[in-house]
């Protein structure tokens, strides 16, 4: 946590130094993007002078600030679908792909040694599955020793895009949780405590012994939680890294899917993660502010062009280079000022 902390740390600094100006960047959503995020933000700052106020409150609240113009970008793990874009008047691009991992917090189960699958999970956050030597649980893990130790689910409290990850990802493995409890930012609960963002999760279940939680991998990493690795569509058992990451994204459509609206959960392949995502920025076509968007789009093409290495140190995998050039493309041709000209290009 002290890692997360002081990188957030850093990108506030960048951003309550800064005197108000037309130029600052405002932003708002997505807890997931939020360690890279303010890591682009302080090392933008060193090069730039300009400074970025991200504000990590959910992809929910993303959403709603952005519909509200209240900031100059929204941010959302759960990509919006073509006409909601359209009603909106909004552009929609992913900035990296990462993968949400189940935490636990295990008395001899050492981190990346528990093995679960989709339906077990799904049982777990329904109660169905109530302690760690249920059967089901010892079947995926003959090895591990596994006591009686009741089973406390941690989940979001909050509008989260990790909970629709989460949620899409057991939708699609678990019939029954399909059909009682679904996929969305927030979800009816059927037992479980709610925590508010990714960092409240990982707080959580970092104190409750015998819990498990599901969070963006970096904060499992920083916080040094034990995570579990997971069987694929493929049926072979694999752990969270920027290779299984980046194989679950490697059949993926992003330019003929509207908005760049890729959903990475339950990707065939032997080597993918299961529940892996992208992490997307709204922005309006015609922003109130066009000064305003013009740096934000500023910060995400430095962030495309430099900010790969540190997106690598933290887990998260960059946007493939014809993924980016097809997004700056849009850019160029759809965000404009109210006289029409666009805010962007390529020589920007």
């Amino acid at each position: 946590m002290n890692f997360i902390k002081a990188i957030v740390a850093a990108g506030l600094i960048a951003a309550s130094t800064l005197p108000v100006r037309a130029l600052d960047i405002s932003g708002a959503g997505a807890t997931f993007p939020y360690p890279i995020y303010a890591k682009w933000a302080d090392s933008y700052k060193k090069e730039t002078g300009n400074g970025l106020n991200y504000q990590s409150i959910g992809s929910g609240g993303g959403i709603k600030q952005i519909q509200a113009k209240t900031v100059t970008f929204g941010a959302t793990d759960m990509p919006l679908k073509g006409e909601e874009l359209e009603k909106g008047g909004l552009i929609q691009f992913p900035t990296v792909m990462g993968g949400v991992v189940a935490v636990v917090n295990l008395d001899g189960v050492a981190g990346g040694e528990l093995v679960l699958d989709g339906a077990t999970i799904a049982k777990i956050f329904q109660g169905e599955i109530k302690s760690w030597d249920d059967a089901a649980i010892k079947k995926l893990n003959p090895s591990a020793k596994l006591s009686a130790q009741a089973i406390v689910v941690v989940h979001r409290s909050d509008g989260s895009g990790t909970t629709f990850v989460f949620t899409d990802y057991l939708s699609k493995v678990s019939a029954d949780w399909k059909s009682k409890v679904g996929a969305n930012t927030a979800v009816e609960w059927p037992t479980g405590l709610g925590a508010k963002g990714n960092e409240g999760v990982a707080n959580n279940v970092a104190q409750t012994k015998g819990s498990i939680g599901y969070v963006e991998y970096a904060y499992a990493k920083q916080n040094k939680l034990g995570f579990t690795k997971l069987i694929n569509q493929a049926g072979k058992t694999v752990a969270p890294t920027v290779e299984s990451f980046t194989a679950a994204a490697a059949n993926a459509n992003w330019e003929g899917t509207p908005g760049f609206g890729v959903i990475l959960t339950n990707e065939p392949g032997d080597g993918s993660w299961p529940i892996s995502s992208a992490t997307f920025i709204l922005i309006h076509k015609q922003p109130q502010d066009a000064a305003a968007a013009t740096e934000a789009l500023k910060f995400f093409a430095w962030a495309y062009a430099k900010g790969g290495p540190a997106a690598q140190e933290l887990d998260y995998v960059p946007m493939p280079a014809k993924v980016v050039t097809a997004i700056q493309k849009v850019w160029a041709g759809q965000i404009k000022d109210s006289a029409g000209k666009p805010l962007f290009s390529a020589s920007n």
